[in-house]
C-alpha cells in the first residue's frame, strides 16, 4: 500500500509555509517523496525557493491548482515519479525550464495553460486523459528523447508549442517523433530537435499564407537542423484552419522561417489524407526545416524558390526557379542604382499560368556598367492573370573596387584622377550619365591610367570602365 503523506506531517519534517488551506508553499525546505509515497494537494503546489525532490521511488503527486517552479527553486523529477494534474478549474504549469518525469492531465473541466516563457520538459510519458494544453506563444513544452506522448484527440490535445528532442536519427529508419512528425532521413542525424506550432492561428507562426491569402492547416513543424528525406505530417480536425477536401492535400516545405507569400514549395503528390489526416512527402537533397500542409483548393503557390544574379563581364544574369505556379501572366525584371527607385529592364519574361512541375528562368541584363553606381540592385515583379502583382526579395550586385580590382583615386575629384590595378595599355573610358565619352585614356606599363578631367567638365557621377570592369567617378 502507497503511503499518503498528510500536508501536517510534510509541515513538520520540511518546515514548510501552507499559504491558503487548499495550497501548498515550499519556502526554503525540501521536500522528500520516497518509497512511492502520494502527495495530493487540493490547490496549488508552489515550489518557491526550496527543494521538491520526487527522485526516490516511483512517487505521485496530484495538484488541483496550479503547480509552480519559481526561478532558483530545485525540482528533481526522479525516473519513475509521475505528476498528475486533475483540478476542476483552468490550472498553469509553470517549471522555468525544469523537468518532470512523467506527466498526466487528467481534468474533469478546463485547460492546463503554460504561461509567458515558461518552458517545461517532460522527460518520461505525457498522458492527456482530459482537458485541453494550451502554451504561451513564447512558451515550451518540451518531449526529451525517449519521451512519449499519449491521449491526443480532437478537443484534447497540446495547442501551441510542442517540441520533441531525438538524439539520433538513423538514416534510412523511420522515426516517429512524439508530436505528429515523422522522418526517414537519407542521412544519420544526431540532436535534432522538431517543434510543433499548432493552433494559435496566427499567419506565419501556425500557418503559412500565400500572396494571394490563401492558408495552410494550422499546424508548422519546424526543425532544428535542415532534413532531408521522408516525412509524414499528422493533424486533428481542429487544426484544419477552415480548409476542406484533404482528398487532395499536400505537404509543402521550406528553408526559412516562414514569411508572407513566399517561399513555400510544394513536396508532394495531391494526395487523399483521409479522415485520419495524414500526408507524406520528400523533403529534397539540399535539404528544408519548416513543413505544413495544403490542399489543391486553396494552394500556397511559391513565388520563388530561387532567385540569384552574378556578374558576366559588362552584363547580368538572373536565374530565378519556381516550384509552381498558380495564374502567372509574366515577369518583369526591375533594377535600381540605390536600392530605393527601380525601373523596369528589358522586356517582360512570360510565365506558365498554372503549372505544378519547376520552372527554370534566366534573364541577360546587357547594360550593368551603366548604371553609375558601386551596387546595382534588382529585383522581380511578378504579375498575375488579373493584374495581382507581388515582388521578389532583392539581389545586389557589386561593382566596387574591392569586386573588380581596381582603385580610383583621388575620388571625389576635381582636376583629375589616377585608376590603377588594370592590365597595361588597357584603354579606360570615362563616361557620362548620357552614356557619352568625355575621357579616354591608356594604362602604362605599371597597369595605371591618369585621367585629366576637362575644363568646364559638369559636376556629378561618371562611370570609369576599363575593359569590362568599372567604378563610379564623383566630379566636384
Amino acid at each position: 500500500m502507497k503511503k499518503l503523506i498528510s500536508l501536517g506531517w510534510l509541515v513538520a519534517v520540511a518546515a514548510l509555509t501552507p499559504a491558503r488551506a487548499q495550497d501548498l508553499l515550499n519556502n526554503g525546505a525540501t521536500i522528500s517523496l520516497t518509497g512511492g509515497a502520494t502527495l495530493s494537494v487540493s490547490g496549488s503546489l508552489q515550489n518557491s525557493s526550496g527543494t521538491l525532490d520526487l527522485s526516490s521511488g516511483p512517487n505521485e503527486v496530484y495538484v488541483g491548482g496550479n503547480l509552480l517552479n519559481d526561478a532558483g527553486a530545485t525540482l528533481l523529477p526522479g525516473t519513475a515519479s509521475t505528476v498528475t494534474l486533475n483540478g476542476t478549474a483552468a490550472q498553469q504549469l509553470s517549471l522555468n525550464g525544469a523537468q518532470l518525469f512523467n506527466l498526466t492531465v487528467n481534468k474533469p473541466s478546463g485547460g492546463v495553460g503554460l504561461p509567458a516563457n515558461s518552458n517545461a520538459d517532460i522527460a518520461g510519458a505525457l498522458t492527456l486523459s482530459g482537458g485541453m494544453v494550451t502554451t504561451d506563444p513564447s512558451a515550451t513544452l518540451r518531449l526529451l528523447n525517449g519521451a512519449t506522448l499519449s491521449g491526443e484527440q480532437s478537443g484534447r490535445y497540446v495547442k501551441g508549442n510542442l517540441a520533441a528532442v531525438k538524439a539520433n536519427v538513423p538514416g534510412g529508419a523511420t522515426t516517429a517523433f512524439p508530436n505528429s512528425f515523422t522522418l526517414t532521413p537519407t542521412a544519420t542525424t544526431t540532436s535534432l530537435t522538431v517543434t510543433r506550432r499548432a493552433g494559435l492561428t496566427t499567419a506565419q507562426v501556425s500557418f503559412g499564407t500565400s500572396v494571394g491569402g490563401n492558408r495552410g492547416i494550422d499546424r508548422i513543424w519546424s526543425a532544428s537542423a535542415a532534413v532531408k528525406g521522408a516525412v509524414q505530417l499528422n493533424w486533428l480536425p481542429d487544426d484544419d484552419n477552415g480548409l476542406s477536401n484533404f482528398s487532395v492535400a499536400q505537404v509543402w516545405g521550406r528553408t526559412a522561417a516562414p514569411m508572407a507569400g513566399s517561399g513555400w514549395a510544394r513536396i508532394s503528390p495531391a494526395q487523399n489524407a483521409g479522415s485520419a489526416r495524414t500526408v507524406v512527402g520528400t523533403a529534397p537533397a539540399s535539404g528544408l526545416s519548416f513543413f505544413t500542409v495544403s490542399t489543391a483548393s486553396s494552394p500556397l503557390p511559391v513565388t520563388l524558390i530561387d532567385f540569384s544574379v552574378r556578374r558576366e563581364g559588362p552584363a547580368a544574369r538572373l536565374n530565378w526557379r519556381t516550384a509552381q505556379e498558380l495564374n502567372n501572366d509574366y515577369f518583369v525584371v526591375e533594377a535600381s542604382a540605390d536600392g530605393q527607385t527601380y525601373r523596369p529592364v528589358g522586356s517582360p519574361v512570360p510565365g506558365q499560368g498554372t503549372v505544378s512541375a519547376p520552372i527554370d528562368y534566366t534573364f541577360t541584363d546587357p547594360n550593368l556598367l551603366n548604371y553609375r553606381t558601386d551596387l546595382v540592385y534588382y529585383r522581380l515583379r511578378q504579375v498575375d492573370t488579373d493584374g495581382t502583382a507581388s515582388y521578389s526579395p532583392v539581389r545586389t550586385i557589386a561593382l566596387t573596387a574591392a569586386a573588380t580590382g581596381l582603385a580610383l583615386f583621388p575620388n571625389p575629384a576635381s582636376t583629375g584622377a589616377m585608376l590603377t590595378g588594370t592590365r597595361p595599355g588597357t584603354v579606360v573610358q570615362v563616361f557620362d550619365a548620357l552614356g557619352r565619352v568625355v575621357i579616354t585614356a591608356t594604362a602604362d606599363a605599371t597597369g595605371t591610367a591618369a585621367l585629366a578631367l576637362p575644363v568646364g567638365l559638369a559636376t556629378g557621377v561618371y562611370v570609369v570602365r576599363a575593359d569590362d570592369k568599372a567604378l563610379r567617378l564623383t566630379v566636384e
